[in-house]
């Protein structure tokens, strides 16, 4: 019989949607599996991460293509619209927002779907039992998983614009602010006369704190720009003890913000090879989350204690815990963490965190993020006592 596979018996043949429904769990390792090895960020996330929504979108397939389709369905698609359930556009466009927030780019999130595709048909005719309207079922099923593409990547790409419109609105507000303290010192400087010796001062702190927020916020974004153009953020790695490095990061917190209280904690062997300014950098980046997300009648923590082989810094903070979905993200660029102080106007281009995670990778080690409302929020940084070879920094 035409379409019928050799030696299959139409009594034996399992419809698709049923196979899908059937061997749903087998579908899923294999999208797990595929998920994980796309990108560095898939190795850190969960199995419930990755499998995001792929059960809701195939059972909602399986139950579309039970359904029979009416003269009108067919005549849109020939006319090149598919229209599926609304379950199925719902998880779609749920997933492809949480792809961009994992970090998955468009070309991932169409790989994605492609293998899904290619498991479910190779695992349903491995099966052997096809019989004459597996062609039809075939058909329905691609125009679904595309249907499924599309919406996804719809919502990825307003993710996409939201996320941009979200970044040049609090890029303009944080620039405003420094700006606006120099500009007024500059004027109130500039004016005739005789300033008095203490206002003179502080016109000139204000011009010096705005200058070193704006140098700060430029040095992000052209550090972004750098990694995001493929190049690495450079480091240079010299004999130096961690203890320095920390004691130093904690003399500028403490300077910066002298009404908060600040811990500082070493032990162990705290040698090593490494970049001092840019690890000074990341303790900075980790102190000022902790200061903008944590309590404040609680203390700050910063501590290094040196194992055989490696250095352990963490950064404790006690406030709101992070979401676990957040925590699968937060050292991707421009995620925003949501502040414990509401009534305070704090934004951040959301770059910290992320700078600070490129720049522990180049010196070879890792860094996560660990949350919760009995143990507070910590970052915690492994960084080996001996740099590797260039091309092994990244993880």
């Amino acid at each position: 019989m035409p379409g019928r596979r050799s030696g299959a018996h139409p009594d034996t043949a399992m419809r698709l949607a049923q196979f899908i429904t059937d061997n749903l769990e087998l579908i899923l390792i294999e999208w797990e599996a595929f998920a994980r090895s796309l990108l560095i960020e898939g190795q850190r996330m969960t199995p419930l991460a990755l499998r995001d929504h792929a059960s809701q979108i195939l059972q909602a397939i399986a139950l579309d293509m039970e359904e029979s389709q009416t003269d009108l369905a067919q005549a849109y698609k020939s006319k090149g619209y598919v229209r599926i359930a609304e379950a199925t556009r719902t998880a779609a466009q749920t997933h492809g927002a949480l792809r961009y927030l994992a970090g998955f780019d468009l070309r991932q999130l169409a790989a994605e779907f492609r293998a899904l595709r290619a498991s479910v048909l190779r695992l349903w005719l491995q099966r052997g039992a096809v019989d004459e309207t597996s062609l039809y079922q075939m058909t329905r099923f691609n125009e679904a998983i595309d249907q499924a593409l599309a919406e996804s990547i719809g919502n990825y790409s307003d993710e996409v614009a939201r996320s941009r419109d979200t970044f040049l609105a609090i890029l303009g507000h944080d620039l405003r602010s420094p700006l606006s303290a120099v500009a007024n010192s500059g004027l109130f400087l500039a004016s005739p006369g005789v300033l008095p010796v203490g206002a003179a001062l502080d016109a000139a702190r204000r011009v010096t704190r705005g200058s070193a927020k704006m140098s700060a916020m430029i040095r992000d974004l052209l550090e972004y720009t750098r990694t995001r153009l493929g190049r690495a953020i450079p480091i240079s790695p010299q004999a130096i003890s961690m203890k320095q490095i920390c004691a130093l990061a904690y003399d500028e917190i403490r300077a910066a913000h002298p009404e908060r209280v600040f811990k500082l904690e070493t032990s162990g062997k705290l040698e090593g090879e490494f970049d001092s300014e840019r690890l000074q950098q990341v303790l900075c980046n980790l102190l000022n989350n902790a200061v903008k997300h944590g309590t404040r009648d609680q203390p700050i923590t910063l501590s290094a204690h040196g194992e055989s082989e490696r250095i352990t810094v963490r950064v404790k903070n006690y406030g709101r815990p992070i979401p676990a979905v957040q925590l699968q993200v937060i050292f991707n660029p421009l995620v925003q963490i949501p502040q414990d102080q509401a009534d305070e106007d704090v934004t951040s281009l959301g770059l910290g965190l992320y700078i600070a995670h490129e720049i522990v990778a180049m010196h070879g080690g890792s860094m996560k993020a660990e949350s919760s409302k009995e143990d507070g929020t910590v970052f915690i940084a492994h960084l080996p006592r001996m740099q590797p070879p260039r091309s092994e920094r990244r993880v």
